[in-house]
């Protein structure tokens, strides 16, 4: 985009900010926020905000290179159980979307939960730590969608259809902005 999209505004606030607000607001323990491109132009609008904040500087690596970047920072803290991945660019992820997450692992007894959206399964997904070695072994582009595919039997999904929209472009944007007027 030439730009940071994190700090694109949708309903008054930045595409970036609303994502944290959803993590804290959700049961969720503390978000943890990795930045890659244009870090320095995002970081003091999200650093007053409870969530740990991650600079990864391999970011033209690939996507592969933040999840690499996360996962090591939690196994260190040996603190979690489970993650949940999320993007800022999915405007319409809430608190709600992510404790339902949690909720379907708890009652399904799965080790992968993934939000299902036409006709993919996707992020936001929620993986079990046993997953953390495959995620640290991701390369290049290469995201969740691969760990997601490499075990279907370890798999339930919940229904989240506005999933598919999401903001990789200007114009992908303006036409978000234009739909949500109505």
């Amino acid at each position: 985009m030439g730009h940071p999209k994190q700090k694109l505004k949708f309903r008054g606030k930045g595409l970036l900010q609303r994502s944290i607000e959803a993590g804290l607001k959700s049961k969720c323990q503390r978000p943890l926020v990795i930045l890659g491109a244009y870090y320095d132009k995002i970081l003091p609008e999200i650093n007053t905000m409870e969530v740990d904040i991650l600079i990864n500087h391999n970011w033209k690596e690939g996507m592969s290179s933040s999840i690499k970047t996360g996962i090591d920072y939690l196994i260190k803290k040996n603190q979690v159980d489970q993650v949940i991945f999320m993007l800022c660019d999915q405007p319409f992820v809430n608190e709600n979307l992510l404790n339902q997450l949690i909720t379907v692992q708890k009652e399904s007894d799965k080790t992968i939960v993934a939000c299902t959206y036409q006709n993919t399964l996707g992020v936001p997904v929620l993986f079990d730590q046993k997953f953390f070695p495959y995620l640290m072994k991701l390369q290049g582009m290469e995201g969740a969608k691969k760990i997601i595919q490499r075990f279907p039997q370890e798999i339930t999904s919940f229904s989240f259809p506005l999933g598919h929209l999401d903001i990789d472009t200007e114009e992908d944007f303006l036409t978000l902005l234009k739909e949500d007027q109505g």
